[in-house]
């Protein structure tokens, strides 16, 4: 019996030792054991040894199962496959994969406002490409971050796959855009000096109104709200708040998602004046007295970091005259919180040798790399210059050619060099003008042209005009390039018909005409930065004709047509800010012109007319014009279609020709060997949103013309100054610009022509 349950116990143990064993040595395998061999399955188009590249467990490494998961992670990270497993099979490692299908082709469906190509690029999903949903999400996010770019936050994007043969699918984006999300208001907090209202006017972004649907002023982008931050503080550094600060600025997305609430918190703190102004130069060679000449601010004054940088950037400007390349000008700003005053020294100091190693030029997409270059006042290998790197700004930005210009500056291969990069945004440079206005004298007349001042991208300015009215036709073309012949001279080629009846009502018979065909050659050079040049070459052939019988005997006189060469020249000297919109500056030109080198007339014309523009205030621009001309013949009189007609554009309220000599019996313009001219004139709000581009405009014209060489009983000539005043209204529209003036003559002669009204229009495209 013992012997039996010992035996019955022997088994039991045998069997215990057996079932551990059946598991133990396997265990002991997985640890211990050698990968064999790696049998990939699965497969169709991805090569197995792909496979096993990905792979971080290797041929005849240990079985690790740290390795083995690894390599799971590996193989789902290729994004090439949609399902992974790993077995064991003896010593073999057994991988079966499902390959990813082939996107064939890729849609979308409901886009309006982006199209597919723009689309296409943010999604990066191309036919031929391996489908993933990572790819399709990333895909989804990417398209969802351009629609809000767009202003569109209500824009949902659903992706859907359709199967088709040999594992291929079709990617669909089936999208709905949903209206634009406007930014239902903008709202300040802690601003106590300026109202909610100015702030707004301040910044870029803009509440949504009915005269907004044009622009995008309205729409919430994040990146514009950023910059509003930058905006603000500037606009408060500018007026003295030395210490101001954004805070926060929050927009919130209303539970409808149609519109954004915008809430912007700030810290004004107390406004600040300029305590003392001094200047700590250790550059030996310059006058102290241009250093001080040069501070654009007063001790006192309200403190303006504005006035701060345009001291610098004139300290700079003045040691370079001296010849100083390297100079740097640092401000040391020292507020006194209790006398609310900003003490600041500007040390003049020698800068760091820095030369310019290369210059990018990014943004273009039309105009040529030469034609940006060129008005660039350096070279690579140059010294670093901030004054000609600021000039060569202006000169870019005068152009016309880009509505943004900005040059930066990054760190070179050296310690010394530097790179620059010339930023562009482009604007359109074609214009079609259109024009419309009324006279006394012509009626209805409307004018059309067609120019291009960036033609080819290569600076050409090419122009076509035509204007016609019930009494007049004129045709233009011109054709200007820039740079001739790669210098920096600018040659054109003129070419002219002019057809205009004068005197009378323009429902009358015109008294006569004066037909002139013709051309002209120009040039123009600049002698210095703000100095420049020109000199023409014309030669045209005018004739009187269509004197009616009624008209001044001194008229019918002058029946037939002439041939007129003439070679002239003009100096223009021009420091305005801005030559298309002037805020600050002034310009002065001065020309003469001879006739008499060919041709049946013979005579001298000098011209001389200036302009100064200053702003008094933000918004406010007052602007003082003079115009004076004065021509002599030479051996002979002066013939009518030479002489000077005052009025409409040149002395408003009044017609083309309603000022001057005129004939008493049938009240005919003679025109004037002299006339001279002066405008005042102020721009200033209307209290409107700034983004409308409404300005009101007030203005008063004084001018005369007088003097002829012909003389008669019937001649009636008077110097005596015409005067008007007016008011009139400008509008930047979304077409273009649209001008209305109404001129009120306040000192007249009782043969004058007046006209109350005219107006400009012009659209850009």
């Amino acid at each position: 019996m013992r012997i039996l349950t010992g035996l019955l116990l022997g088994v039991v143990l045998l069997a215990g030792i057996m079932a551990a064993t059946s598991v133990g040595p396997a265990s002991a395998q997985t640890r211990d054991g050698f990968v064999r061999n790696i049998i990939v399955q699965g497969t169709r188009r991805i090569d197995p040894q792909t496979i096993a590249g990905y792979l971080i467990i290797k041929q005849r490494d240990r079985f690790d199962q740290s390795k083995i998961d690894e390599s799971l992670k590996a193989l789902y990270g290729t994004g090439l496959f949609r399902d992974v497993s790993f077995r064991r099979q003896g010593n073999d490692l057994i991988i079966r994969v499902v390959e990813n299908p082939i996107v064939n082709r890729v849609a979308f469906e409901g886009n309006v406002q982006i199209n597919n190509e723009d689309l296409a690029s943010e999604a990066n999903i191309q036919p031929r490409t391996v489908y993933s949903r990572a790819k399709v999400e990333e895909a989804v996010r990417r398209m969802l971050a351009a629609y809000r770019v767009a202003g569109r936050f209500a824009a949902t994007i659903t992706p859907k796959v359709i199967p088709r043969s040999q594992n291929r699918l079709d990617m669909v984006f089936e999208i709905e855009e949903g209206d634009k999300t406007l930014v239902r208001r903008v709202s300040f907090i802690g601003n106590k000096v300026y109202s909610d209202s100015t702030l707004r006017d301040a910044i870029n972004t803009k509440e949504s109104a009915f005269w907004r649907f044009f622009g995008s002023s309205d729409v919430y982008d994040p990146a514009k709200l950023d910059a509003d931050k930058e905006i603000l503080r500037s606009f408060y550094l500018d007026r003295g708040f030395a210490e101001f600060r954004v805070l926060s600025a929050v927009a919130e997305l209303s539970p409808d998602r149609q519109g954004f609430f915008i809430t912007i918190t700030v810290q004004e703190g107390p406004r600040y004046r300029f305590g003392k102004l001094t200047i700590e130069s250790q550059l030996r060679r310059i006058d102290s007295s241009r250093l001080r000449g040069a501070v654009k601010a007063a001790d006192g004054g309200r403190y303006s970091a504005d006035k701060v940088q345009r001291t610098i950037v004139a300290l700079a400007d003045v040691a370079g005259s001296y010849g100083y390349a390297f100079v740097r000008v640092l401000p040391r700003v020292n507020l006194n919180k209790e006398a609310k005053t900003a003490a600041v020294t500007f040390v003049v100091e020698q800068g760091p040798r820095v030369f310019i190693e290369r210059i990018d030029i990014i943004g273009n997409v039309r105009t040529r790399d030469s034609v940006i270059r060129r008005e660039i006042l350096v070279a690579e290998g140059d010294a670093f210059n901030t004054t000609k790197i600021r000039q060569s700004r202006r000169r870019l930005v005068n152009t016309g050619y880009f509505e943004k210009v900005d040059i930066n500056r990054s760190a070179g291969t050296a310690p010394d060099k530097v790179r620059l990069t010339v930023e562009v945004t482009e604007k359109s440079t074609g214009e079609l003008s259109i024009g419309g206005g009324f006279s006394t004298q012509d009626g209805p007349l409307g004018t059309i042209g067609v120019r291009e001042t960036n033609f080819l991208g290569r600076g050409y300015d090419l122009r076509l005009s035509l204007q016609l009215s019930l009494r007049s036709s004129q045709i233009d073309f011109s054709f200007t390039d820039k740079h001739f012949l790669e210098r920096d001279v600018a040659f054109g080629v003129d070419v002219f018909r002019i057809d205009r009846g004068y005197q009378g009502n323009f429902s009358q018979d015109s008294s006569f005409r004066v037909e002139s065909i013709g051309g002209r050659l120009r040039a123009g050079y600049w002698l210095t930065e703000n100095v420049r040049q020109s000199i023409v070459y014309e030669l045209s052939n005018r004739r009187v004709k269509g004197v009616a019988s009624s008209a001044s005997e001194f008229i019918r006189a002058e029946r037939g047509s002439s041939t007129t060469s003439i070679i002239g020249t003009a100096v223009t000297w021009d420091t305005r800010d801005n030559r298309f919109d002037p805020t600050d500056g002034f310009v002065v030109r001065g020309g003469s012109n001879f006739a008499g080198l060919g041709g049946s007339e013979a005579f001298y014309k000098i011209s001389s007319n200036a302009g100064y523009w200053m702003s008094v205030s933000e918004g406010w621009v007052i602007w003082l014009l003079g115009e004076a001309n004065h021509i002599g013949g030479i051996g002979q009189d002066v013939r009518l279609h030479e002489r000077f007609f005052l009025g409409g554009n040149n002395l408003r309220g009044f017609e083309f020709g309603g000022v001057g000599p005129r004939d008493r019996r049938t009240g005919d313009s003679l025109g004037a060997n002299n006339f001279w001219v002066v405008t005042a004139e102020m721009a200033f709000p209307l209290g409107l949103p700034k983004e409308l581009g409404l300005k009101g405009r007030v203005f008063t014209d004084v001018g005369s013309a007088f003097g002829i060489d012909v003389s008669g009983p019937a001649l009636l000539d008077r110097a005596t100054p015409r005067v008007t005043v007016g008011f009139g209204l400008s509008w930047r529209s979304p077409l273009g610009p649209l001008r209305l003036n109404f001129g009120f003559p306040v000192a007249k002669q009782s043969l004058d022509q007046t006209q109350l009204f005219n107006f400009r229009f012009g659209v850009r495209f």
